[in-house]
């Protein structure tokens, strides 16, 4: 697990469909919030993008302390 990826929720972009929150298998989300809310970031595992892929309003990217914008997939969580 990681404190240096982890993913960051444009809400202008949020449509609020749960995807993201219900289909993490790292804890990384609130899951009783209205909106979509990374409550545990170190949670995230480094390179993993399911939740990215899956969602449709195209509202999550992420943080990466050693920039760039990779595309490799790191984590065999399934969600993608």
């Amino acid at each position: 697990m990681t404190k240096t990826w982890y993913p960051v929720i444009n809400y202008e972009n949020c449509t609020e469909c749960g995807v993201c929150t219900n289909t993490c298998t790292h804890g990384v989300y609130q899951k009783d919030s209205e909106k979509p809310k990374v409550m545990y970031p170190e949670e995230c595992v480094n390179q993993c993008r399911g939740c990215q892929a899956l969602c449709p309003a195209e509202a999550i990217t992420y943080f990466s302390s050693t920039g760039g914008n990779k595309t490799v997939y790191g984590c065999s969580c399934g969600s993608f």
